[in-house]
This record gives C-alpha cells, sequence and structure tokens, in this order.
C-alpha cells in the first residue's frame, strides 16, 4: 500500500527542467573541460603522453579558456611500435606536439591551476574518454599530486548513444547528426582537437536539454 502510493506520487510530480543557461548559472556550475591527448602508446606509465590540449565550456558553448602543453617522455619508457608508425604518417602533428618540450612536473602542476581558476567543479570530457582520461588521471597523480576531476568524466560517444537511442558501437561521429557539428577541423594536435570536441559537446547539450 505504501509502495503503490510513494510510486503515484512519483508519477505526478513535475519534472525539473533543465536548460544549457540554468546549468552555466549555477554557483557550483559545472565547468565541461573538453581534453584530448597524444601519447605514444596505449598504456599510462609504460607509454608516454606526449601532448595535452584542454579547452574549458560552459554550457552553453561560451569558451572560458584553453591550455595546453607538449610534455617530455617518461625517461624509463618506450614508444609503441604500432603508435610509432602510425605518427609516421602524420609528419605535421607529430612536429607540433615535439616543440616547446616541458617537465611533466612542471606542465601538470600549471594545468591544476588553470583547472582550479575558474571556480566551479571541472568535468572531464572526450572522445574517447576511457583513452584520454586514464593518461590524465594518471599524469595528475604522479605529477601533480591531485587530480581535480576525481572519477567526473564524460564520453561523447557514451553521451551519443543516450540522445540517439542506438547501442554504442553503432554512435560514431559518421552516425551523428550533421546539425551536432560545427566547422572545425580535426588535425590530431591535441588543442584543436579538444575545442573541435567542446563545441560536438555543447551542441549535444543543446540537443538534449534546449536553449
Amino acid at each position: 500500500m505504501l509502495f503503490a502510493e510513494l510510486s503515484k506520487r512519483v508519477e505526478q510530480a513535475s519534472p525539473t527542467v533543465l536548460s544549457s543557461q540554468t546549468m552555466s548559472e549555477s554557483p557550483l556550475r559545472e565547468i565541461y573541460v573538453s581534453t584530448d591527448i597524444e601519447t605514444d602508446g596505449p598504456l599510462a606509465g609504460r607509454h608516454s603522453m606526449l601532448s595535452i590540449g584542454s579547452a574549458a565550456y560552459l554550457a552553453g558553448k561560451e569558451l572560458l579558456g584553453t591550455f595546453s602543453a607538449n610534455l617530455e617522455t617518461l625517461p624509463a619508457s618506450a614508444p609503441d611500435p604500432k603508435t610509432a608508425a602510425w605518427w609516421a604518417t602524420q609528419p605535421e602533428a607529430w612536429s607540433a606536439c615535439r616543440q616547446n618540450l616541458e617537465a611533466p612536473t612542471v606542465a601538470l602542476k600549471r594545468y591544476v591551476a588553470w583547472l582550479k581558476a575558474f571556480g566551479g567543479r571541472p568535468v572531464f570530457v572526450g572522445y574517447q574518454a576511457a583513452f584520454d582520461f586514464s593518461f590524465v588521471y594518471w599524469y595528475l597523480t604522479e605529477f601533480a599530486g591531485e587530480n581535480p576531476f576525481g572519477y567526473s568524466a564524460i564520453d561523447i560517444k557514451t553521451y551519443a548513444m543516450a540522445l540517439l537511442r542506438k547501442p554504442y558501437r553503432a554512435c560514431g561521429k559518421q552516425s551523428m547528426p550533421p546539425e551536432w557539428f560545427d566547422p572545425v577541423r580535426h588535425t590530431h594536435v591535441a588543442l584543436d582537437d579538444a575545442i573541435e570536441q567542446g563545441r560536438l559537446f555543447c551542441n549535444m547539450l543543446k540537443a538534449n536539454f534546449g536553449a
């Protein structure tokens, strides 16, 4: 009897309607930190993160700031042969990520300070987040001693799965509606790709929550 009454109240309750505006104006607003990395292999710690690029957005697609760094490789690491072969086909992107190198300790502490400067709650956004976040989490923990993201990470492809109501493997970028994409290039330069993916994610938020 009690369960039936509670169920009836839930069904009759008015749903809370969110919008990108209310999400951005919250005093504990979420900062969506679209992030792309380049590496020389698939495993953080065994292989090196070569570069990181992040673009911090509010839900309404307001770009708050960007961060980028090219990193020195880990002293005890060696490049993965398959990844090295792929890099050989991308000379411009390889050159871009090997300039102005920083020690990981310097770059990651600078990254933490940048994340904290926005005053909100940073949420990692990636495509594929399972890969990019594994490196960012490891590097932050190892070299900065803290991880402002915690375990807050959104995978764009998974979010597309929820919006499109399709199986995960049917939700690649080629299956997404064209209106989700802004006319920006995917260059394999970390910051360029972070900006591109952040705009894509904000367009998906708009499709979900409205203007």
